[in-house]
């Protein structure tokens, strides 16, 4: 590899690198402005970590319900659309946690 091309890369590092301290820096000064977040805080991510699981296993058992009524079948459509209501809700619940995250990306809009 010749020395400019080697030089070349370098420079990429060091772009990236000042990059990514850039973000830390910022993301320091933001949690020091913000400060530590209280209690209620907590019992209100709490609430919407519950209600990001309720509604789609709220909405999953309701459709099952409908479908067994309309469509039988030899499973329970309920059953089948509660349990993947819950999946969907857990997932929705980790894309909400890790959004809150200290240190997660805040520059993106909310799920």
């Amino acid at each position: 590899m010749s020395a400019m091309a080697g030089d070349a890369h370098d420079g990429d590092r060091r772009e990236e690198m000042a990059e990514t301290v850039g973000r830390q820096a910022e993301r320091k000064q933001r949690a020091r402005r913000e400060g530590r977040r209280g209690r209620w805080f907590g019992y209100g991510m709490f609430g919407l970590i519950g209600w990001a699981v309720a509604v789609p296993t709220l909405a999953g058992i309701a459709g099952g319900m409908w479908l067994d009524v309309h469509w039988p079948a030899r499973f329970s459509w309920t059953l089948a659309l509660l349990f993947g209501g819950v999946a969907l809700g857990c997932l929705n619940a980790l894309r909400w946690i890790h959004y809150e995250q200290p240190g997660g990306d805040d520059e993106r809009d909310p799920p």
